[in-house]
């Protein structure tokens, strides 16, 4: 299901999409089919103009972000934190080590401020290789390094290192948590996935208190066209398909109870 689920995206996203659909419409046209080699044109043209020129992944991913909002204050106290792994450029860190991050860094920064906070607190990172090779360290191996730079202690991290996917995330990390008696901690994840991610827990019986981060919008995105940011508006578009495509397939397989888990 992993190989099928990354093999799908591949060809799933905007960009990818519409070349397909172009390959398609000369294929046709080579044959001779010419309304509708210009219909598979237009369609291109659509989603290339939806996904380029567009608020439309924006406007999409605000309404993910906004479903459980953050509460306005931290904790009283926090005995537990679970961070779920996708912000480390681990195929960098494999071969440069360090701790080089990518656009959902403020997971782990979350994650950091907090446990300077609340000393006490035991931090679970889930993140094996999502890679299809499965050549590179997964996010808990990398997290080592990030958190000991900062001065956190060893032993307050709990690492899970072999999921590559969320439900394997929360299917592991339920183990562990039952493992080590760790129970209502933190769930620490970008705000976008946070539904798709308290869907999955509820589903696995573990209580978590949403804690979303890494916001990818202002909170104010209106539907329209936007020219001047063609390559943020592909970005967008292509992580809110992902997630709806995620929600879908997760609920239908039955792993979240509902399309759209909120509060």
């Amino acid at each position: 299901m992993f190989i099928v689920s990354k093999l799908f995206w591949v060809f799933a996203q905007p960009l990818s999409l519409a070349f397909l659909v172009i390959l398609l419409a000369v294929v046709v046209l080579l044959c001779g089919l010419r309304r509708l080699g210009l219909a598979l044109s237009a369609l291109a043209a659509f989603i290339l103009f939806v996904t380029l020129y567009t608020t439309t992944g924006s406007f999409v991913l605000q309404g993910l972000e906004a479903r459980f909002p953050r509460p306005a204050d931290d904790p009283q106290s926090l005995g537990c934190m679970i961070v779920l792994g996708g912000a480390f450029e681990t195929e960098v860190t494999t071969t440069r080590g360090g701790i080089e991050m990518n656009q959902a860094a403020d997971r782990f920064v979350e994650a950091l401020r907090l446990a300077q906070r609340f000393p006490e607190a035991v931090i679970l990172v889930s993140g094996g290789d999502g890679s299809l090779s499965g050549d590179y360290e997964g996010d808990a191996v990398a997290s080592a390094r990030f958190f000991s730079t900062f001065g956190i202690a060893a032993d307050r991290l709990v690492r899970e290192t072999a999921s590559r996917t969320t439900a394997e995330n929360v299917a592991n990390s339920r183990s562990l948590l039952a493992d080590r008696r760790m129970a209502d901690c933190l769930l620490i994840t970008s705000a976008f996935h946070m539904p798709r991610a308290v869907g999955l827990f509820r589903v696995a019986g573990v209580s978590v208190t949403p804690w979303p981060t890494d916001y990818r919008t202002s909170g104010t995105v209106r539907l329209g066209v936007d020219f001047t940011q063609p390559t943020l508006n592909a970005q967008q578009s292509a992580t809110a398909l992902r997630e709806a495509i995620g929600l879908a397939a997760y609920y239908l397989t039955g792993r979240i109870g509902v399309l759209y888990p909120g509060p």
